[in-house]
């Protein structure tokens, strides 16, 4: 079972469980298939909410205890809990529409309601999210009880806690609001869709593709750790699932070819961050940046794209000069080669291929799009096999149970950013913010980014990626588009900082998780980490400076932009590594880093085109020139 410990077997609970989470995947594609509606019933989006978190809170209290451990017995509080919230929340889903023609009336079901939908996402959150959420969705309730009583521009209206709680757990736009409704209608489906995926072979489809591709090169077993982690983690969820899952298999190989310990837990860490600011999914944060940005999806990943692969690009490329600094080779990786890899996997671009026609040429909304691939994998998955694996009626059965389980903790952490939401919107919090930190840094945009910066990671620490990017497009991305930052750089933006969270001690959550496998020092593979991800911290001031790299442009203004932006990474990331084609210098390395850093496109610095092209062309030169002397000596 996903996210910690095993359903508990045949037992009462165990069978509860698995109904509860096959039912949360079957009421998912019914409603996504309009099912409600062709048999001529007419019901609320909020009803569907409510009994898709009645599920997920009942889920949490039977399989999770106090500490967030996975428990072995229920014991009477946790299933008088998860009786109390499954029956609250099916009630208000099955008497929603009165409750809401009645709400300015304030009836005592709405109070009961809120009470224990607060209580319960609180105490959920708590146990599966943990404190860093908990803590920050609590200080909001405590300020819109107290907010009459602050002082200065965030003084807010005056809130019983009766009326608090009937609002934040009740009202459609606080818990029952835009993140919940795209976590339980779009997300849960790409969820379904990877775990799919895997059942039928296509964790290890992913494995040996990258391992056949770089596997043999210098440094292979890092580079199979990059290409790995990127392919998974771009339709997984976690950060740090994706360490865990991919990182068994890749970091031991990279420790065995000779990266020093905290150095191969660094590279799986921010290799696996990289997957949740990759498109297709990007974490789920793609389709809640569409709806809080009110874009098509395809705006938002086309956007993505270009950051992604300069991401990519620069962890790829500092591996392999590691690799040449310190003389490790292909490590002795053993594995097929990439026809025969695809030969036995060729079936896995079926449903691939029809994710990405349905989105990017049919323009097909995410959850049909994710519906229809996953039909596919389930036809081709029983026809086919990958390496002894493959889809049967039993696995099926799983992939559902898996799946709700597995959407559990998504689901509390997007209530609990409604919580949020919903303060923001009854006390006016929201745009109080927006005003203070504008006014605090007056017009200085680079001032304004930077406190930005810091305040996202500092939020970020200990969050999912949904949890991070709701928190934070509520907080911070407002006050960035009050100042000028176009709106999809600005939640770009602050999505990058809030991954970033995932290798940033002191709670780097992705970093420490790589840190148990190797069994390395956790502080030292998160210091590692941000070494190794440097560009991470840079691209997003290089697209806010430059929109055209978020392909807001022509298309030969992002390409300038994006071979601009290349060129500076290469150079620096050769500094930072001390090695181009041989070991550098102090001088050689300044050099590059002065040229590197003068190629970046940061359009809000006084430096023109004309610097920015050609430092870019004196950095490609000096590397090319570098590695061709190195190699012409080699061979001397």
């Amino acid at each position: 079972m996903s996210e910690g410990g095993g359903i508990p077997g045949f037992t009462p609970r165990g069978m509860a469980v698995a109904a509860m989470a096959t039912l949360m995947c079957v009421a998912n594609i019914a409603w996504n298939l309009e099912a409600p509606t062709r048999l001529g019933v007419a019901i609320l989006t909020q009803q569907y909410m409510a009994f898709q978190l009645a599920l997920a809170l009942a889920m949490a209290f039977l399989l999770y205890g106090p500490k967030g451990e996975a428990k072995t017995r229920v014991g009477w509080i946790d299933g008088a809990l998860a009786l109390a919230a499954f029956a609250v929340l099916i009630y208000a889903a099955a008497d929603f529409k009165w409750l809401l023609k009645e709400q300015f009336y304030r009836p005592w079901q709405i109070t009961v309601i809120g009470a224990v939908v607060t209580v319960a996402v609180m105490e959920g959150v708590r146990r599966r999210a943990g404190w860093m959420l908990f803590g920050i969705v609590a200080a909001f309730l405590v300020y819109a009880l107290f907010a009459d009583l602050v002082p200065g521009r965030l003084a807010g209206k005056e809130m019983s806690p009766q009326r608090l709680v009937e609002y934040v757990g009740f009202d459609p736009n606080a818990v029952f609001s835009t993140p919940l409704a795209v976590g339980t209608i779009v997300v849960l489906l790409f969820v379904f869709f990877g775990q799919l995926l895997f059942a039928a072979g296509g964790g290890a489809f992913f494995t040996d593709l990258a391992m056949a591709a770089t596997g043999r090169s210098r440094g292979g077993p890092a580079k199979i750790a990059v290409m790995g982690s990127a392919l998974f983690g771009s339709i997984s969820g976690s950060a740090v699932s994706n360490v865990v899952t991919t990182g068994i298999v890749t970091i031991p190989l990279m420790q065995r070819a000779g990266y020093r310990d905290k150095d191969a837990g660094a590279i799986e860490a921010v290799a696996s961050t990289g997957g949740q600011l990759t498109p297709p999914i990007m974490g789920a944060a793609a389709f809640l940046m569409a709806e809080f940005l009110e874009v098509n999806y395809l705006a938002v990943a086309a956007a993505a794209l270009l950051p992604a692969i300069l991401y990519y690009v620069s962890v790829f490329v500092q591996v392999d000069l590691i690799a040449g600094r310190d003389g490790i080779q292909g490590g002795g990786v053993e594995g097929r080669s990439a026809r025969q890899v695809l030969a036995d996997g060729w079936h896995f671009a079926i449903p691939f291929g029809l994710l990405l026609v349905a989105l990017f040429w049919w323009r097909m909304d995410p959850e049909d799009s994710a519906l229809l691939s996953s039909v596919a994998i389930v036809a081709v998955g029983f026809l086919r096999g990958y390496r002894g694996e493959r889809l049967t009626l039993p696995a099926l059965g799983r992939v559902f149970v898996d799946t709700g389980v597995q959407m559990v903790n998504l689901i509390l952490v997007v209530a609990a950013a409604g919580f949020v939401i919903g303060v923001l919107n009854v006390t006016g919090l929201g745009f109080a913010l927006t005003l203070a930190l504008v006014d605090a840094v007056g017009s200085n945009v680079i001032l304004l980014l930077g406190i930005s910066a810091i305040i996202c990671i500092v939020l970020g620490m200990g969050m999912p990626t949904s949890g991070v990017y709701v928190l934070l497009a509520a907080l911070v991305a407002p006050s960035l588009v009050e100042a000028g930052v176009t709106p999809i750089a600005a939640h770009l933006f602050i999505l990058y900082f809030g991954m970033m969270s995932m290798i940033t001690p002191p709670v780097a959550l992705a970093a420490f998780a790589a840190a148990t496998i190797t069994k390395a020092d956790p502080l030292a593979t998160g210091v590692a980490a941000m070494r190794i991800g440097w560009a991470s911290f840079i691209l997003p001031f290089v697209f806010v400076a430059s929109p055209a790299l978020l392909m807001e442009g022509t298309w030969t203004e992002s390409l300038l932009v994006f071979c601009l932006a290349a060129a500076g990474i290469l150079a620096v990331t050769a500094a930072v590594v001390g090695f181009a084609g041989r070991r550098l210098n102090p001088a050689l390395r300044g050099l590059l880093l002065v040229l590197g850093a003068l190629s970046l496109p940061l359009g809000f610095l006084p430096i023109s085109d004309l610097v920015h092209a050609a430092a870019a062309a004196a950095s490609v030169l000096a590397l090319g020139g570098l590695t061709v002397t190195a190699r012409r000596r080699r061979t001397a």
